[in-house]
């Protein structure tokens, strides 16, 4: 029997904090026919379209976006926590479960009219994708859609990239959170 992508994902109890149940996805990345797999699949619902760039979220999400970019021979535009770029940058504050950060990206990241996919691994509440989203669209960006590896639907993500109008898709879900 063939294995899913799911299948390649470990689960660590406790981690980061007590009652968090991880979903790790360097074994998926560690497998070469688990990797390929999804970056595939991350890519199929947008066959055909016109990508112009690919962005991908700190941290995973620069695995996962430079496999794609470079599968789709377009650029990479990595959006970061603040402090980590070395050129001039735009900044978006957003929240997180407990307080708020600030993510950034180059002001000269993209062109106006750009099409652009943004690619992490997972989708909790939403907020780093929000964030990655205001960014692109003040730079003149257009994101065609947010794909992810792992929705965790209870948390709401998905709902609140529905909301801003976005096409997402996720590869597989986890209850919890």
């Amino acid at each position: 029997m063939q294995k899913a992508v799911k299948d390649y994902i470990r689960t660590i109890a406790d981690f980061p904090h007590e009652g968090i149940m991880f979903r790790d996805v360097t074994t998926l990345f560690a497998d070469a026919r688990g990797f390929r797999m999804a970056v595939d699949q991350l890519l199929h619902p947008f066959a055909g379209e016109r990508i112009d760039k690919v962005v991908g979220l700190e941290a995973r999400g620069f695995i996962l976006g430079g496999a794609i970019a470079h599968q789709l021979s377009v650029g990479f535009v990595p959006v970061r926590k603040k402090g980590k770029l070395p050129g001039r940058t735009i900044s978006q504050d957003y929240q997180l479960e407990y307080g708020e950060a600030i993510m950034e990206v180059h002001d000269d990241a993209l062109e106006a009219g750009e099409r652009v996919l943004i690619v992490d691994d997972l989708l909790a509440t939403g907020g780093t994708c929000e964030a990655g989203i205001r960014l692109v669209e003040r730079l003149g960006g257009e994101v065609i859609g947010c794909a992810f590896v792992i929705d965790l639907p209870d948390l709401g993500g998905r709902a609140r990239l529905d909301a801003l109008g976005m096409r997402v898709h996720a590869l597989c879900a986890f209850e919890g959170g």
